[in-house]
């Protein structure tokens, strides 16, 4: 099937004639099993809370095949299934190679908890190729973590060649898949053994709920994953999932029109004269887009634009006049949002020099025209602050 029928059909599956469509919410800490035998099978599958319902496995089993791997488990959070993933791979006196395009807590779990335990931590320009990463492989790597696009910066990975220099290091490669929602990129079937999302964002799609996916690529993997997990006492609300797999049905069509106005909204800030450059995966001039144009098959709403340099008040009075951009985090919600973010404080092996404001768009479900006007009023704001 197609991944548009996937996301329609998968975890669906029920045992009833007259059921309804979706499957319900299912909250509970203790199971009951009504025989010895149906205890011994409840081991294997579902026997308590912590460790998922029949909510979570249906999400579970949904992303499973749009991420088109071995198996699925969920987190509370987005940064949770980063850093379960890594943790499922390392230990003390391990090595950890991560993207300097990172999201940033992700950044910081790896060299400021990762460190206290013994973990050696090194970051890698995100453009870097197959022989760069080889080159900086130790014996004791376990693990390259890539998140492509970058969700700061937006660079775009050469995902196979990270995989080849991984495995040929005897590492394992994870992915942060976020930006494409699972639909647009197939981490997976490019080489990586685990993709992680922040469900929060695209898969749910409302932002309403905070939810993590891990997918593995092998059963080897998925254990891993799966005793992390355990391990750490990770667990996510039935009501959640059930979010988040509401969510996810229609992931395809929101996601289309995300990304048509997205496009829109970059080519239109890209000809206005307070922009010195517009970074759009989709766009030639974007780091990597020969990688995107390879690997992805469509472009979602988040990108980001370089002002030329403007003096704070100023680009205060511009994000004051926003009616409709929201200033807040996260992204993936239908609503359309706008950030200044700091990349020069996020770097180290791929210093940012760029001088003017980095602003980060994310193209909501609002009309194309109402969105335009509103930073149309915003970029007036700024210029009467300068005068």
């Amino acid at each position: 099937m197609k991944d548009d029928t996937k996301i329609i059909t998968a975890g669906r599956a029920h045992g009833r004639r007259a059921h309804p469509v979706n499957p319900p919410v299912v909250r509970a800490s203790t199971i009951l099993f009504p025989t010895y035998d149906d205890y011994l099978e409840g081991v294997r599958t579902i026997n308590y809370g912590r460790l998922g319902t029949a909510t979570h496995r249906a999400l579970e089993q949904a992303i499973t095949g749009l991420e088109g791997g071995f198996e699925t488990r969920l987190a509370p959070s987005g940064l949770q299934a980063c850093n379960a993933a890594i943790l499922a791979f390392v230990g003390a006196g391990d090595h950890v190679l991560i993207t300097d395009a990172a999201y940033d807590p992700t950044r910081k779990f790896c060299e400021k908890f990762l460190t206290r335990f013994g973990v050696e931590v090194d970051f890698y320009d995100p453009l870097a190729g197959k022989d760069d990463i080889a080159a900086l492989m130790k014996p004791n790597t376990k693990v390259v973590f890539a998140e492509s696009p970058g969700s700061l910066t937006f660079e775009v990975q050469d995902l196979p060649a990270l995989a080849q220099a991984a495995h040929e290091g005897g590492a394992v490669l994870i992915v942060d898949n976020t930006w494409s929602g699972g639909y647009f990129c197939k981490p997976i079937a490019l080489g990586a053994d685990v993709s992680v999302q922040a469900g929060t964002k695209y898969i749910a799609g409302h932002a309403d709920c905070l939810i993590g996916t891990i997918t593995s690529a092998s059963e080897e993997t998925a254990k891993k994953i799966y005793y992390a997990l355990l391990q750490l006492g990770s667990n996510v609300a039935a009501d959640d999932a059930y979010l988040a797999l509401r969510g996810l049905r229609t992931l395809s069509a929101r996601l289309k029109r995300h990304e048509e106005s997205a496009l829109a909204l970059a080519k239109w800030l890209g000809k206005r004269g307070e922009v010195k450059r517009v970074i759009h995966p989709a766009q030639k001039s974007c780091p990597g887009y020969a990688h995107w144009k390879r690997d992805f098959t469509g472009s979602s709403g988040l990108f980001g634009a370089v002002l030329k340099p403007v003096p704070l008040p100023a680009l205060k009075a511009f994000f004051n006049a926003l009616k409709l951009f929201g200033i807040g985090f996260s992204w993936g919600g239908f609503e359309s949002l706008c950030v200044h973010v700091h990349p020069e404080e996020h770097r180290s092996a791929a210093p940012w020099t760029e001088e003017g404001p980095v602003l980060r768009f994310h193209a909501g479900l609002e009309d194309l025209d109402d969105l335009k006007n509103d930073l149309e009023g915003a970029f007036t704001a700024m210029a009467i602050a300068q005068k």
